[in-house]
């Protein structure tokens, strides 16, 4: 169902606690008998947002371990925290999961699965005037950090339709800036679009009138791309085998649930942002937020070669090219950890 509203005041509270940059349980000691597992206040993040406050994850592994919520705010965080040994395994989008392989030592970052497809669009600002792709110029843009995974699927549909950024000498002004920037931007009417992941699109459409030019998965082949994966430190993994294999079997459980149970995930998800950051979003948003994505553990291993792909064109991936050659961790055909790697 679409709503059309004043702003609420859950929305403006989760905008200043995520523009404060809060990370939630953050401690950077490395504790023995735990498994660290980052991810974000985002409707993406369903599996490990249900797993944790389900208790499917801590009973799958059992009570000799115990695991420990990171809660952040960009992908760039849960990178950097894996390299510092801060945490073990993230939910995180293509974009920093390529980033941390190709920059990690030995590649010991590693996709082990996916958790969601789709779930970003291009949102119209209602005063301006785009309805193509040939609209774009002399407009100004927003996306989130740049070289996060909405900067790169922006700027590459920029390019195949033949329009160049300002930087570039071209006449789209693009604003890298966190999302609740951009809100305030949207409110303000300083953007004509913004591309933005969930629940920020459909907050933008139903609470800010904003126009949903297209799905982003319209422009990918079978309309699926994975927006979400499941990454981890590999040490971790090979020192904890079966702890491991019995999280990945908990996550694809945790998948299927969410997909037979979309109105108990909304309230899990309510209930999350309620408790970790005092508000929490309309049932509206939240539900047409769900079901403009696709929760699944697999993890689409073309579109993140394609994305790799698009990132590189761009200019992301460094100067001397780039190989992403072992970057899925070995599973076999029961998403359970190879025996032999």
């Amino acid at each position: 169902m679409k709503t059309r509203s004043i702003v609420s005041a859950g929305i403006v509270g989760i905008i200043l606690m995520i523009t404060l940059g809060i990370t939630l349980n953050s401690s950077d000691t490395i504790h023995e008998n735990k498994l660290r597992i980052a991810y974000f206040p985002n409707i993406g993040h369903a599996i490990p947002i249900v797993g944790m406050e389900k208790d499917f994850f801590q009973k799958s592994i059992g009570d000799e371990i115990k695991i420990e919520a990171r809660v952040f705010d960009s992908g760039p965080q849960a990178i950097e925290s894996l390299f510092a040994n801060s945490i073990d395994l993230a939910y995180v989008g293509p974009g920093p999961a390529i980033n941390g392989f190709l920059n990690s030592e030995n590649h010991n970052v590693r996709i082990l699965a996916g958790a969601a497809s789709g779930g970003a669009s291009f949102i119209v600002h209602p005063l301006s005037e785009i309805n193509s792709a040939s609209d774009f110029a002399d407009k100004k843009i927003a996306a989130p950090q740049i070289g996060n995974t909405q900067d790169v699927s922006l700027r590459h549909y920029l390019s195949v339709n033949g329009l160049k950024t300002a930087e570039k000498g071209g006449s789209v002004i693009v604003y890298n800036i966190p999302n609740p920037d951009i809100y305030t931007l949207f409110v303000k009417g300083d953007i004509d679009g913004a591309w933005v992941a969930e629940p920020w699109a459909t907050i933008l459409e139903t609470e800010l009138d904003g126009k949903r030019l297209f799905h982003e998965e319209e422009l990918w082949p079978n309309n699926e791309f994975a927006s979400v994966l499941l990454i981890a430190n590999v040490d971790y993994v090979e020192k904890n085998r079966k702890l491991v294999s019995d999280l990945l079997t908990s996550h694809h459980e945790t998948a299927e649930w969410i997909n037979e149970n979309p109105i108990e995930t909304r309230i899990i998800f309510n209930n999350f942002l309620k408790s970790h950051l005092g508000q929490s979003l309309s049932d509206d948003v939240v539900d047409v937020a769900l079901s403009n994505l696709v929760i699944t553990a697999d993890p689409l291993l073309d579109s993140v070669y394609s994305f790799a792909e698009k990132a590189d064109t761009l200019g992301y991936l460094g100067r001397n090219g780039y190989d992403l050659a072992g970057i899925f961790y070995p599973l076999n055909s029961n998403s359970v950890l190879e025996e032999n790697t």
